[in-house]
């Protein structure tokens, strides 16, 4: 029977019984090759690259960093995309020097070509009859292009599950946009962020009136009108269903459900007709991550004032240092805190915008935030039953072999939603055909 977590913020309870001991702070922090997350991880397709990262046919490659491995990724003369090692296996060159001809990288140092596979396809001082090419391959794992994102799978190749399913990856792309941006922090802290609902009615108050992906929804006020909202949390076949409950009129609830698909996918509740957006949190290393943001509307192109503002850095999407990936507002800069905002109340931090509103935040927690020294309550409830998934999910992976949550595609396929039900029904009934994804079919929101 699914376990679920009912409480409301500000009640008492013995939030100290909750904190981590280190040790498992210590697991559910690290994904290196060999480690339980780690492992777990490599369970599942995840977000790589941008599409824009690889645009054409022998473009120049791109290094990247994922689960502690230092990976080089490029699209050949034919458009097949690879992503093996960055590290030549002659001398240890990086490939990101290589030159992309020819269906192969070739390293710059002495010539050594590989091709998408990682198979060495010439090594020019030795003879061709020789045959030594053939007997050198580097690590090498599938890419692949979905919904304007290469996604890659690091696991087992007999264990490779089917391709993605998200919503948002399976619309046509005038009615997505994906974005990425760096995050120097773990990615549990980052994730952790992504299923509380509880901060929007501080840390967010300002955004919801004013920012263009957000404002004129109906439901916003009842953000702001209760402030301690219950939590219900219950197991789903593929994480969690996060469901925050509001005090509205007419003998009614707001209720706004929160979708987490392990390890790391979440989905944010819809405000009006508004895009739907939400998160992936893959880890780079253990002390940062790729904070991928997406929206999408499920049944209409979004429009050129939509996606303009989300290339400006509204909603949940960052302005960028200039060529690069990592945001404007970063903790080199004090995120361009402005205290007479915070003073005046046009943002509640100080920090402008929703994604480094919550960055800034789960930044200055440290790379790895220290759980043994939390004090939980009501409202954290989902992280609890999270925290508590994930570890018995790696468990049974390493010990049984069990297959985790999330990695079939059926269970991608569940949409965040928010709504008014009567007092006296579930949120899990009364919400149950809002929380399917249908083609065609319109967001259930307020």
């Amino acid at each position: 029977m699914p376990l679920t977590l009912r409480k409301r913020a500000g009640e008492r309870r013995k939030g100290r019984m909750f904190m981590l001991r280190k040790e498992q702070n210590d697991y559910l922090t690290q994904t290196d090759p060999g480690t339980p997350m780690g492992d777990l991880f490599r369970c599942y397709w995840m977000p790589a690259l941008l599409s824009e990262e690889l645009p054409e046919a022998d473009c120049p490659p791109v290094r990247l960093k994922l689960l502690g491995e230092r990976l080089v990724a490029f699209r050949d003369s034919e458009g097949k995309l690879g992503l093996i090692d960055e590290f030549c296996a002659h001398r240890g060159v990086s490939l990101w020097f290589g030159r992309n001809e020819e269906c192969g990288l070739r390293c710059p140092y002495h010539g050594w070509k590989f091709d998408v596979t990682g198979q060495c396809v010439d090594v020019p001082s030795e003879p061709a009859e020789s045959g030594y090419a053939k007997k050198v391959k580097l690590k090498s794992y599938p890419l692949i292009e979905k919904g304007g994102v290469l996604w890659t799978y690091m696991g087992p190749p007999e264990k490779q599950p089917p391709e993605p399913e998200y919503e948002f990856c399976t619309v046509p792309l005038n009615q997505t946009f994906m974005t990425k941006r760096l995050q120097e922090s773990n990615w549990l802290q980052a994730m952790e962020g992504g299923i509380d609902s509880s901060h929007v009615s501080f840390l967010h108050r300002g955004d919801l009136s004013t920012d263009p992906l957000f404002k004129g929804a109906a439901g916003n006020k009842y953000n702001m009108q209760d402030l301690s909202p219950v939590f219900e949390v219950t197991e789903s076949d593929g994480g969690l269903l996060i469901g925050a409950r509001r005090n509205a009129e007419d003998d009614q609830y707001y209720w706004r459900i929160t979708p987490w698909v392990m390890p790391c996918y979440t989905g944010v509740p819809p405000r009006g007709d508004h895009p739907m957006h939400g998160h992936f949190w893959v880890p780079i290393d253990d002390h940062s991550c790729w904070a991928w943001s997406y929206d999408y509307h499920p049944t209409r192109a979004l429009t050129d004032h939509e996606v303009d503002s989300m290339k400006a850095g509204k909603g949940i999407h960052v302005r960028y240092v200039p060529g690069t990936y990592r945001p404007l507002a970063n903790k080199d800069n004090d995120y361009l805190m402005d205290r007479e905002a915070q003073k005046a109340g046009r943002t509640f931090s100080g920090v402008e915008g929703i994604g480094m509103q919550d960055a800034s935040l789960q930044e200055s927690m440290g790379p790895i935030c220290d759980r043994t020294k939390e004090n939980l309550v009501g409202t954290d409830n989902g992280i609890i039953m999270a925290r508590h998934r994930l570890m018995r999910s790696a468990k049974a992976l390493a010990e049984k072999g069990v297959i985790p949550p999330g990695v079939d595609p059926e269970h991608h396929k569940v949409r965040q939603a928010a709504l008014l039900l009567p007092r006296d029904v579930q949120y899990k009934d009364g919400a149950k055909e809002a929380l399917k994804a249908k083609k065609g079919v319109r967001q259930t929101s307020v």
